[in-house]
Formats: C-alpha cells, sequence, structure tokens
C-alpha cells in the first residue's frame, strides 16, 4: 500500500507514533521480516523524477514487501528531510554541491548511493521551426538581435526567458544578466507550464525561449533546439553570480540517509542496484504523461516488461 503525504503531515504521524510508544527506527526500513517496514521516498516535482519513484516504489512494495510513503517536495527541502528524519531517498539527484556539503560533508546525515543511469541536460531551448527560419538564432550571440521575438506582457520590453519551477536547478538569471542579454526571466512554475508552452509554440509557431533538460518524454512528440551558450569547462560554474557558460552534462544520482544506509536492509540494497537509462525513464513517464496511466499502472507496465534490466536489483 502506498501512502502520499505531505512532509508537514508525515513529521506530525511520527511524532504521533513517538508518544505512543514507538521510533522512529520502527518506520526505517531495516527489512521485511518481523513485519512490514516503510521507506519514506521523496518525490520531487517532474514528472521523470515521478517515473522513476513510481518503478521503484512498485518493486519496494510488490517484491520485497515494503511500504512506501511518498513525501512532496522540492529539492532542497529533500534534502533537510535526511535531518529531520522525514526523508530516505532522493532517486535523481542533479548534482547540488551545495546541498552536498551541507549534508553529506558537514552534517553528515546523508551519503551518496551511486548514480541512477540517468545522463542529465540542461539548456536554453527553442522550438524546431525558429531554427528552420532563423538559422543562426542558436547561437547565443544572436538572441540579442531577436528580443523583439520573444517579447511579452510580462517581459517588461526585453524577451522573455520562460524558466520552470524557482527550486529547480538553474543559473538563467545570472547568465542573461553576465553574459549582457536583453532579457527577463519569468518562471512558468512548473514542469506542466514548460510543456505546455512548448506544445503551444509549436502549433501555433509562436516564438519561445526556454529552460528545458533531458531525460524528458516530450522529445518523444516534438523536436526542440538548444541554444549553443558559451560551451562549459569545468568549474566554470563555481560562482553562479559570475556565471558565462552553459550547464555541465549531469550523471544523475541517488542521495540517502546515513540512517536509512545502516538500517534499511534489501531496500536499501535495491536502491544502491538500482540503474536504468533516460530511455526507460521516459517510457514510464510518457505513460503517466501522455498516456493516462497512473503511476502504479504504468511502473506495472514497465516492470512486466523490462524483467531482465530489473531482477539485478533485488538483492539476493
Amino acid at each position: 500500500m502506498r501512502i502520499r503525504l505531505l512532509a508537514g503531515v508525515l513529521t506530525l504521524a511520527l511524532a504521533m507514533t513517538a508518544c505512543s510508544g514507538g521510533s522512529s527506527d520502527d518506520a526505517a526500513g531495516a527489512g521485511a521480516a518481523g513485519g512490514t517496514k516503510t521507506v519514506r521516498l521523496a518525490i520531487n516535482p517532474w514528472i521523470g523524477y515521478e517515473a522513476s519513484a513510481a518503478v521503484v516504489a512498485y518493486l519496494l512494495e510488490h517484491e520485497l514487501g515494503y511500504k512506501v510513503e511518498e513525501i512532496e517536495s522540492g529539492e532542497a527541502d529533500s534534502w533537510k528531510g535526511f535531518e529531520k528524519g522525514t526523508v530516505d531517498v532522493v532517486l535523481e539527484n542533479w548534482s547540488h554541491p551545495e546541498l552536498k556539503k551541507e549534508f553529506i560533508e558537514d552534517k553528515k546525515v546523508a551519503i551518496t548511493a551511486g548514480e541512477n543511469g540517468n545522463k542529465g541536460v540542461i539548456g536554453w531551448y527553442v522550438p524546431e521551426w525558429m531554427v528552420q527560419k532563423y538559422p543562426d538564432i542558436t547561437d547565443w550571440q544572436n538572441l540579442t538581435k531577436y528580443k523583439d521575438l520573444f517579447k511579452t506582457d510580462k517581459s517588461d520590453g526585453l524577451g522573455q526567458f520562460l524558466a520552470g519551477d524557482k527550486s529547480f536547478v538553474t543559473n538563467d538569471e545570472a547568465l542573461i544578466r553576465n553574459l549582457k542579454l536583453p532579457y527577463k526571466v519569468v518562471y512558468s512554475g512548473s514542469e506542466d507550464a514548460l510543456i505546455a508552452a512548448a506544445r503551444k509554440a509549436t502549433e501555433n509557431e509562436t516564438p519561445l525561449l526556454m529552460y528545458f533538460y533531458e531525460p524528458q518524454w516530450l522529445f518523444n512528440q516534438l523536436k526542440l533546439v538548444k541554444i549553443n551558450l558559451p560551451p562549459y569547462a569545468i568549474g566554470c560554474d563555481n560562482n553562479v553570480k559570475t556565471v558565462k557558460c552553459d550547464y555541465p552534462p549531469y550523471l544523475l544520482d541517488k542521495i540517502v540517509s546515513v540512517k536509512f544506509a545502516k538500517s534499511g536492509g534489501s531496500a536499501y540494497e535495491l536502491i544502491k542496484n538500482f540503474v536504468w537509462t533516460n530511455d526507460d525513464q521516459n517510457a514510464v513517464a510518457y505513460d503517466i504523461a501522455v498516456n493516462k496511466m497512473s503511476a502504479e499502472n504504468a511502473a506495472r507496465k514497465w516492470v512486466e516488461a523490462n524483467k531482465i534490466v530489473w531482477q539485478d536489483w533485488i538483492p539476493a
């Protein structure tokens, strides 16, 4: 049985459990023997993450007999859960050196559990039709002359750069400032809003310059073309206030609480062993987003078709 909770609600529930004589150790998931254990799985707000979480949760429940509590939160808030005891696992971490320093190096409440196999790309994108009409628009230095194409009622006379949720990994405001581009960042507020904008811009051939990323199921439906920002070099983004380069490639990894690593038993072993591809994630995400399957049904479909992939994740 899967329970989806907000972090604050879970904290209250844990407090009530403690008052009744239980302890947080009982819920940490030392193994299925002796009763069902619980794994607290952070759910970050993008569909690819939900796809990964759905498959891991399905296997924890149906192969190992655990209960999964899904904790909806932003990226930074998920890490705070390691310290509070409300989160055991983050399945898809997009680098976050500042969070690793705080929670892994300094506070020592979390550790990495290895890469999850997904290769992340973040960048600036325009619809394919714009590249066909304006072939040089993919060079960032030409964005200045095209700024009027991107003006909106929200961009204050500048070109609009459409971003996602403010909690996402983003350098865009600093990039625009440091590259002296006449654009204003406008936050759409969510991944769904970015996808809707990309669809509208493609269908209606309206100009759009946007933040986007891979892995992402939308690339199976329409074509977006990445803008060539100044190339990334190691260290060029160390200071976000002065950054003038593209985003780095990301090898996404898994983060778990130290407590879960020590007492998580088979659940922790499965999390460590979990490694899949962008195509795997996109397939599940597509079923959730486009085919309107529940996360559990999309996970079941993938699990039934891909035993050769996941059987090695299950502890011996």
